[in-house]
């Protein structure tokens, strides 16, 4: 994909409509995914401020998406 604009479509034309819906989902995720790291931060804290050591991953899941993370 040479040239990626974001603001065109798949013939070239530009498409604001699409443009603004990806950049409105990117930012979204871009939250989410702030969100979670904030969220394993936290419980890491928490972990190791009882006095325990996390031996695995910590895994999550969104309830108002379903999104799981590991």
């Amino acid at each position: 994909m040479e040239n990626f604009n974001p603001k065109l479509n798949a013939s070239g034309c530009k498409d604001p409509t699409a443009y603004a819906a990806l950049r409105e989902v990117s930012k979204d995720e871009k939250e989410l995914s702030a969100k979670v790291s904030e969220v394993i931060k936290v419980l890491k804290v928490i972990i190791e401020w009882a006095g325990f050591e996390l031996i695995e991953r910590i895994a999550i899941r969104n309830k108002k998406t379903g999104r799981e993370f590991r």
